[in-house]
Formats: C-alpha cells, sequence, structure tokens
C-alpha cells in the first residue's frame, strides 16, 4: 500500500508569488538577511544548502505572528522551518509570473529556486488533492508558462508527485495513461532545455511497494532524459529507507541519481490508525534532515524539503484542506523535532 495521496497542492491564493517579490517586498542585503514580512529570516550557507529561502512565506509570518502576540517560545519552534527552502508549489493559474518571482527572487540573493510542479490533468484521482489542468493542452501551456518564467535562471524541479506512481497502483484510470506519459516526457524536455534547470521525476516512496513494479513506467515518462528523480515527497518514510529505495530503484533505470523529501520524516512513518489514511496529518511526526546537497552518497543529490511542513496533507484528523497552512501541526512537527 502506498501512501503519498494527497502530495499537497499550494492553492493559487495563498502563494506568495512574483507580484510582491517583483514589488520589492523582498530584498537581500550583503549578509543574507532579507527584508520585509520576514525581517529576520536568512538564506543558508550556500556552499552546503544552494536553495532560496523564502522569507515571505506562511512559517516566516507564523513566526512575525508569534513574536507579536509575546509567543517567543512558539515562535523560535516554527523558526525552524522558516529558515530552510522549501518547495515552491506552482499554481494553475499565473505559471510565467509566479516562477518568474520565485526565481528572480532566489537569483537576487545568490540561491536556486526549488519548484514543485503538480498540475498533471485528473490529478490525485479525485482525492484530497483533485484537480490538475482541463486537459493536456492546457498542461502544455501551463508547462510553456512556467519554462518562460525560468527563463535562464538557476532551478530545481521536482515534477508531478504521484503522477507515475497513480499509473501503476490502478488510481488513474486506463485511458489517462498514454496521454499522461506524453505529457511527462513533454514537460520533462522542455525544462531540460533551459539553461540552469533541473528536474526530478517523483517515483513514489519506500512505503508503496517494490521498484520493479514502477521503473518500466518512469522510463515511458521520459526519466532517463530528466536530471534524476525524486522520492518520498509529502511522505515520513526515514532517509535510510528511502535511499535504499532510491538505490535499487537508480539500478533500473540508468544509475540516474535522486533526491529524497527529508521535511516531515525525522520519526518515520505513521503506524497507527487507519491504515488507509496513514499518510495524511498523521501525528508524532517530526522534521527530518535539513536541505542540504552535502549527502556524502554519489547517488543522492540533496535532501530537501518538497512538502512544506505545517501545510496540510488533506481535510482529515482536522486538518484544512490540503496545501493550507496549519499552525497547530506545523508547532507539532517543530517541537518533536528537538532543539
Amino acid at each position: 500500500m502506498y501512501g503519498s495521496r494527497g502530495a499537497g497542492v499550494r492553492a493559487s491564493a495563498t502563494v506568495l508569488g512574483a507580484a510582491l517579490i517583483i514589488a520589492g517586498c523582498s530584498s537581500s542585503s550583503d549578509d543574507g538577511e532579507q527584508d520585509g514580512a520576514g525581517a529576520t529570516i536568512t538564506q543558508q550557507p550556500k556552499e552546503s544548502d544552494p536553495f532560496w529561502v523564502n522569507p515571505d512565506g506562511n512559517a516566516a509570518q507564523q513566526v512575525a505572528a508569534y513574536a507579536k502576540s509575546g509567543k517567543d517560545k512558539d515562535a523560535e519552534q516554527i523558526r525552524k522551518i522558516a529558515e530552510q527552502p522549501t518547495g515552491e508549489w506552482i499554481g494553475p493559474e499565473n505559471p510565467k509570473e509566479e516562477a518568474r518571482g520565485f526565481t528572480e527572487a532566489a537569483d537576487k540573493a545568490g540561491r536556486t529556486a526549488l519548484l514543485v510542479l503538480y498540475n498533471i490533468p485528473h490529478r490525485d484521482c479525485g482525492q484530497y488533492s483533485q484537480g490538475g489542468a482541463a486537459d493536456g493542452d492546457a498542461y502544455r501551456d501551463w508547462i510553456d508558462g512556467v519554462a518562460a518564467g525560468i527563463g535562464d535562471r538557476a532551478a530545481t524541479v521536482v515534477l508531478e508527485p504521484d503522477a507515475v506512481l497513480h499509473l501503476v497502483d490502478g488510481c488513474t484510470p486506463d485511458e489517462f495513461h498514454e496521454e499522461r506519459y506524453d505529457l511527462l516526457k513533454g514537460a520533462i524536455t522542455k525544462l531540460t532545455s533551459l539553461k540552469s534547470t533541473k528536474v526530478y521525476l517523483d517515483a513514489g516512496n519506500a512505503g508503496w511497494g517494490h521498484p520493479d513494479e514502477i521503473f518500466e513506467s518512469l522510463q515511458l515518462a521520459g526519466v532517463e532524459d530528466a536530471d534524476g528523480f525524486a522520492v518520498n515527497v509529502s511522505n515520513f518514510y526515514s532517509t535510510k529507507d528511502s535511499i535504499t529505495y532510491g538505490k535499487q530503484l537508480s539500478g533500473k533505470v540508468g544509475n540516474k541519481p535522486f533526491v529524497i523529501d527529508t521535511s516531515r520524516n525525522g520519526n518515520g512513518p505513521y503506524t497507527g490508525g487507519d491504515e488507509d489514511e496513514r499518510w495524511c496529518n498523521p501525528p508524532g511526526r517530526a522534521l527530518g534532515e535539513t536541505p542540504t546537497t552535502k549527502t556524502s552518497d554519489d547517488l543522492v543529490d540533496a535532501y530537501l524539503w518538497v512538502k512544506r511542513p505545517g501545510e496540510s496533507d488533506g481535510e482529515c484528523k482536522g486538518g484544512p484542506k490540503a496545501g493550507e497552512w496549519w499552525p497547530t501541526y506545523a508547532l507539532k512537527l517543530a517541537k518533536a523535532s528537538g532543539t
């Protein structure tokens, strides 16, 4: 049984994108400190973590809100999230503007933007994160918009969480398979043609099944033309188990490198409650290894926080809609991760 449903779409209305950034709400000083809503949020050392920290993200705003209300201890807990680079999930409406805004802000700070593209037609099989582009042509236009927004600036893209997995596990109806493979191949071709963009195709997680079940589908989706693949996106499997899964899969797809989402895997997967929803806002989880490209493993390109810690997996266990900020859950994640 896999557990990566509800990978977490970031609604367009909540994206802090191009309009704010271009207007000058975020500017960086020489020491990396950001001015604006998150005035005390700084970038991580570039040599170990080259990815951009958004100083205006939900976690940064929560730090400011807690500090303003005198909840200093809670503010410092949420700072554990706010000061780490997390994925920017590009919304469906303004892909060019959002991609441009995030990559321009990252470029200004001397960093690489981490973008997540999650808009494939028939997304999430009608579950908590259902939606996506209306059809194949709409998706191609959306990808073109993202590419135009990125341009020559540095970006690392995690492409379509669950899209290949749902072709394999029977969740996505057969009549959509051929089109989805074509759309993913086209997206990889388009994005890898950009000067400074790396693309990692989502490839499931350590708990859903065996690499033998997915590698051929990854090949059909064009993984050989991508920079690699991503594992554990929005999930909770340990880094150790994710490396084992990733290496087994890598050996079947031309020894491609991979990245691991470590955003919430500090305590591993949840094993209680309804088995079908263990992936959805599970209790007792913790932040995992902080983002870095220094993984000490030649096949692991980076540990990333693809899922934004503190944003809901969906309307389960008292959570808001998928992708919405949930401060109570964010605080529990941070506190569980220790000092």
